[in-house]
């Protein structure tokens, strides 16, 4: 049975963290209520926006089987206003069973009434923002837990009920040293969560830190931020770490358990058809990707006023899907299978990537084995640059 997955953003924060490159800003509760009211009316009327708008299809009723409440920090909006969220999800949707269902948690930012409360609403997995299990790189970066906040946690969710929590880890923030890193790592062996994340932290300019280490400055711990050489070395002590006290890696950055792979996340790698709610929220239907409004003022407004919240919507070419295709699903471990896509687009579609996937594979960057190709396991520092020679084939072939 097709199914689709369903996300819910929460774009608020009790403080911005340095290295966050996400729109997620600090608000006021009422700012925060009016939003929550924005979110219930978006699920409600989800039938006449999207008819509005143009993009009404029968994949977008099809029942839910994962669902996803991100951010941010979703506690923030408290239990109140959440479970009216999911209660208009559970009115407008038909939820498969069994759902994997998803809220994400920083340590210390929900306390087990509350966690108690989500579990009430068929919350059964829990995605914990961990960082680091160094008090002194959390301060860095201007986390406002501790360690042992999530510790306590972890302790929490589990006496909640929770049998399926995931951590992140974030490599090479300010301070970071081999030791440190092992800690973090033993730290999660010791709490033994059923999912692992662990993401390389991003030199960029959306962020505060990753700008002021583009400009050579010293705010914000920059020039404390480990070298290239230690973040790809951190990346393959986590790999063989996790492996070793049985973490199964299926895509770049997540590890889990046997049977605890996130459900949710694999509709993106797979193309796989999702709704989005929220400020700055995407949605796909296997066709067509839209987005909402960033702004969650605005996004608000826009709702108040009676408009869909979309903002950008945009018709996929056979030619963007196969892009797709392979630039998402090269992300997993076991990489993609030809014959699909052959299926999905025909041979003469598929052909003119083939020459791309001939010629990685010939510097060792690509394993192909018949029809399933994928990433070489040394490649996975370097996906980027691989994913860039099949944008750059679609410009060239125009």
């Amino acid at each position: 049975m097709n199914t689709l997955g369903v996300y819910i953003q929460i774009p608020f924060c009790e403080s911005k963290c340095s290295f966050c490159n996400f729109s997620a800003q600090v608000a006021r509760d009422d700012v925060i209520g009016r939003y929550a009211q924005a979110l219930e009316q978006e699920i409600a009327e989800w039938d006449r926006l999207a008819t509005t708008a143009g993009i009404a299809s029968a994949t977008l009723r099809l029942p839910v089987d994962t669902a996803y409440i991100g951010g941010g920090t979703p506690p923030i909006v408290g239990a109140e206003r959440l479970g009216r969220i999911v209660a208009k999800l559970s009115e407008r949707f038909e939820f498969f069973s069994p759902c994997e269902f998803t809220l994400e948690v920083t340590p210390g930012s929900a306390d087990e009434g509350f966690l108690r409360e989500a579990r009430s609403w068929g919350v059964n997995r829990l995605s914990i923002g961990a960082q680091s299990f160094s008090d002194r790189e959390l301060r860095a970066v201007g986390r406002l837990h501790s360690a042992a906040d999530t510790h306590e946690t972890v302790a929490r969710a589990r006496r909640a009920g929770f049998s399926n929590i995931s951590l992140d880890l974030i490599a090479s923030l300010p301070g970071q040293t081999e030791s440190s890193w092992q800690e973090s790592l033993r730290a999660v062996e010791r709490l033994r969560p059923e999912h692992v994340s662990v993401y390389i932290f991003e030199v960029d300019e959306k962020s505060r830190l990753g700008n002021e280490v583009l400009r050579h400055g010293e705010r914000y711990h920059a020039a404390e931020v480990p070298d290239e050489n230690f973040m790809a070395d951190a990346y393959e002590w986590a790999r063989g770490f996790l492996r070793g006290v049985g973490y199964r890696q299926y895509e770049i950055s997540n590890f889990a358990l046997p049977g605890f792979a996130s459900r949710h996340n694999q509709k993106y790698w797979r193309l796989e058809p999702y709704l989005g709610f929220g400020a700055g929220a995407h949605s796909f239907d296997g066709a067509r990707r839209w987005a909402n409004e960033v702004s969650p003022e605005c996004y608000a407004q826009r709702l108040a006023r009676g408009e869909s919240s979309f903002t950008e919507i945009r018709r996929l070419t056979t030619k963007d899907q196969i892009e797709e295709f392979f630039f998402l699903g090269l992300r997993q471990v076991e990489g993609v299978d030809l014959a699909e896509a052959r299926r999905r687009w025909g041979d003469s579609a598929l052909g003119r990537w083939e020459p791309v996937i001939a010629g990685l594979a010939g510097r060792d960057l690509l394993v192909r084995e018949n029809d399933r190709v994928r990433l070489a396991e040394h490649a996975l520092l370097v996906s980027n640059e691989i994913f860039q020679e099949f944008l750059v084939t679609e410009m060239e072939a125009q």
